[in-house]
């Protein structure tokens, strides 16, 4: 069972997503709340699996909740998918690097809707990882930021998987591409993500971006 966490200053999205995953196995909607404030101290005391977060509200908007959330060690198996009307705008992108697993735009199918639940329950990139990549690099480009510390942890080895996750390559394409088993290039992966702190494939990316192991410009590796 998948429990879900609503947070969204409108009342008919609110109500339009509680039943569509009422009406589904394996889907549970533990609370509701308008605004980031009162959503993360629902968040903290239901803990659910994923919290569908609206980006834009009063107050507290749906980045400063993310980024709390994902300072808090307590709340580490909550995974965010930022809601926005927009799709891939620059609220998005400050929402991946405060530490979303993903985004949804609010008329998504019912069926990527649940589907991105269940990926983002997984603790996986939100929807597909090259969507995420393409958002990235744009912002990236426009915006340039500091490259962020950490590189320097990284063996050649994982400093490649980033690498290769940030073009949007999934494990077993890794595995492939690198010629060496799915479990080590998972293994490889994780690594990753702890030395950088990341919590999730989607701040991976970001960090292989700006610490310029990829570039906007590279063409994306050939998948095997």
């Amino acid at each position: 069972m998948i429990r879900i966490l609503l947070v969204d200053d409108q009342p008919l999205i609110r109500a339009g997503f509680r039943a569509l995953l009422e009406a589904e196995d394996g889907f549970e909607v533990v609370g509701e709340a308008a605004d980031g404030a009162s959503g993360l101290a629902l968040i903290r005391e239901r803990l659910p699996d994923v919290a569908l977060i609206d980006v834009q509200m009063p107050g507290m908007n749906g980045i400063e909740a993310t980024g709390r959330i994902a300072a808090d060690p307590s709340l580490s198996g909550v995974h965010v998918i930022i809601l926005t009307n927009y799709g891939m705008d620059e609220y998005v992108y400050e929402a991946l690097r405060a530490g979303a697993t993903g985004f949804l735009v609010k008329d998504t199918e019912p069926a990527d809707l649940l589907h991105g639940i269940r990926v983002a329950a997984r603790g996986e990139a939100l929807l597909s990882p090259a969507i995420t990549r393409r958002l990235i690099a744009e912002f990236v480009v426009r915006r340039p930021q500091p490259a962020p510390s950490g590189a320097s942890l990284l063996t050649e080895r994982e400093r490649e998987v980033t690498a290769l996750a940030a073009h949007g390559m999934s494990n077993d394409e890794i595995a492939a591409h690198l010629v060496i088993s799915p479990s080590t290039a998972k293994t490889h992966v994780s690594r990753a993500m702890t030395k950088l702190h990341a919590r999730d494939r989607a701040q991976l990316v970001v960090f292989a971006y700006q610490s310029g192991l990829v570039s906007a410009d590279d063409a994306p590796p050939r998948r095997s």
